[in-house]
């Protein structure tokens, strides 16, 4: 990949976190796994089961999750960017943090990449700290790492006590 491209040359393992708590929260969640597999030079691999929890650090109604794998060539700039075009497409508003939403795609991991940027960061910060991303993600692959912080596994535990069921 040059500086500034689009693409890389290889596909990537990409992991998307979605989650919905407006409207159809689990159509939605659907409905945006197969926007994922639409995505230019993207295709899906796996999908987890939907998850029902209560949203953290925020009111409203449960919120329905999913994890989404991707290989894809897209960077992870251009990929972040696709996964922000679905969102709006799907309605979503940003009127204040933790806000309930039509829909929330999270680029979780990419690859083994680690990215600190004014834009980006790689892996997720928060992953590892929510149950509606870590069970998911362990339903997929059960042995992943995540770059910097190890088995994704280790931090089940420090979930446990946040409510979680399959939708």
């Amino acid at each position: 990949m040059t500086a500034g491209s689009s693409k890389v040359d290889d596909p990537v393992k990409a992991y998307i976190g979605i989650g919905a708590n407006l409207g159809d929260a689990r159509g939605q969640v659907q409905r945006a796994i197969l926007q994922l597999g639409k995505l230019a030079d993207t295709s899906l691999t796996a999908q987890s089961s939907l998850f029902r929890t209560a949203p953290l650090d925020a009111g409203g109604d449960d919120y329905i999750n999913a994890v989404a794998c991707v290989a894809t060539r897209l960077s992870a700039h251009a990929l972040l960017k696709e996964l922000q075009r679905i969102e709006l497409d799907f309605g979503r508003e940003r009127p204040y943090q933790n806000a309930p939403r039509t829909l929330d795609l999270d680029l979780l991991l990419y690859g083994q990449s680690t990215i600190a940027d004014e834009v980006l960061t790689l892996p997720h910060p928060r992953m590892t700290q929510r149950a509606f991303v870590l069970i998911p993600l362990l339903q997929i692959d059960p042995f992943i790492v995540i770059p910097n912080h190890g088995p994704a596994h280790q931090f089940a535990p420090q979930v446990a006590d946040q409510v979680i069921s399959k939708a």
